[in-house]
């Protein structure tokens, strides 16, 4: 071979291998200047309540979008109305990457839709990121190492109770109404399950279906049970319907609400402040309708957020203020990736997050994961209402199958 032919020689091994280290760097779906992500939420439907999440998500990569980007890129994000139907959820999940290609699936609503699409995505090798799901079996490395969740579970909201009540109200009749889809069996099966064999405490259980018309009737029949202890699980709307209707009927027991329905501003203040003081909840994100953290930097970060970005959205909500966080923290894990957008080091870092906590996060809770770790959030924190303000109850706690322990 003569000196020019090794020279070309030479020159296509180079451009060889600069084509490989492109490829390694990003996914097709991951261009020079954009990052495409994809994402389901209920914006019509008997779970709209819960769109600001995918609103203020939207609303965030509009910020970060303002100020630059993420190393350099913009962020896309494709967010479609799955009107809270897994065979819809499907549909346009393979969409999304057949025709939208994105890079990845992130902070879909609902345990069904996300299942629904589970299989699909794993098969595909596409991160299925911080899905907007308590449920432990979005949370599954083994059988699904491309699916995560974010949020704590559902169960282990429901052992905390169960701990609670054991170490504060033992031998007490306990009635629970609980919302009849996978989130309510999921938290009535946690509760149990904390109780162990003082599940027997549990006098009635009650399910209820989002479109249930005869919540007054629940309520009457748990009353009538003579039960000192009322465990919820739903959403915030049934929640404010609930503490009034016992409230109303002269019935007082210790009152238990799960985290998602547990905002001053979406289900105690249109309860009735003074018909919600008691209610017992845990939760791991500040309440931004809670005084207490009126002068606080991160929530009034958050107001200011709002008002220019999500303008119409509700400040005072709980579900707004989950989406800010929740994508705050996949910006964290697009940070982390630099220049390498494949979906394999998105994966690597998203399960690579070392005490890393949002500023709306309560004190105390951080996102810790590792490869066999796909629980981000394992921490939460008991508060009681006193008609103002959250109070405090004892330290963080961070839940483990077996139980739970104090940090």
């Amino acid at each position: 071979m003569n000196f020019t032919g090794r020279i070309l020689l030479a020159l296509v091994v180079a451009m060889t291998s600069l084509s490989a280290m492109s490829v390694k760097r990003s996914d097709p779906s991951a261009g020079d200047d954009e990052i495409r992500i994809g994402n389901l939420m209920p914006y019509t439907g008997r779970l709209a309540e819960f769109a600001p999440i995918g609103k203020a998500e939207a609303a965030y990569f509009e910020m970060i979008n303002e100020r630059g980007g993420v190393n350099g890129r913009k962020v896309r994000f494709i967010s479609q109305d799955d009107n809270s139907d897994p065979t819809v959820a499907l549909d346009l999940t393979r969409g999304l990457v057949e025709r939208q290609n994105v890079l990845l699936m992130f902070g879909s609503f609902g345990t069904p839709g996300n299942l629904a699409v589970r299989g699909f995505l794993n098969e595909r090798k596409i991160p299925q990121l911080f899905v907007a799901s308590g449920d432990e079996a979005l949370s599954n490395p083994k059988a699904f190492p491309w699916t995560i969740g974010w949020q704590p579970s559902f169960r282990a909201e429901g052992r905390i109770y169960a701990n609670y009540i054991q170490a504060f109200y033992p031998n007490r009749k306990i009635v629970v109404l609980w919302q009849d889809d996978q989130f309510g069996r999921d938290l009535y099966k946690g509760f149990q399950e904390g109780l162990g064999d003082l599940a027997r405490m549990i006098i009635v259980g009650v399910a209820f279906d989002l479109a249930d018309e005869h919540i007054d009737g629940h309520v009457s029949i748990l009353k009538r049970s003579g039960a000192e202890i009322l465990v919820f699980a739903g959403v915030p709307a049934t929640a404010s319907q609930v503490i009034r209707l016992a409230a109303g009927s002269g019935w007082y027991p210790v009152f238990i609400l799960n985290d998602a329905a547990a905002s001053i501003g979406t289900a105690l203040t249109p309860a009735g402040t003074e018909k919600a003081a008691g209610v017992i909840s845990a939760s791991f994100l500040k309440d931004p309708s809670d005084p207490a953290w009126k002068d606080d930097p991160a929530i009034k970060e958050w107001l200011s957020f709002m008002d220019r970005y999500y303008p119409k959205g509700d400040k005072g909500g709980i579900a707004a203020l989950y989406g800010y966080a929740a994508a705050e923290t996949l910006v964290q894990v697009l940070k982390q990736c630099g220049d390498d957008l494949s979906r394999e080091n998105v994966m690597r870092q998203t399960a690579s997050l070392r005490d890393y906590r949002s500023a709306v996060f309560l004190p105390g809770i951080k996102i810790n994961t590792d490869p066999e770790n796909f629980r981000p959030i394992q921490h939460m924190r008991l508060n009681q209402f006193d008609g103002l303000t959250w109070q405090p109850i004892g330290d963080v706690i961070e839940d483990a199958f077996s139980g739970v322990a104090k940090k």
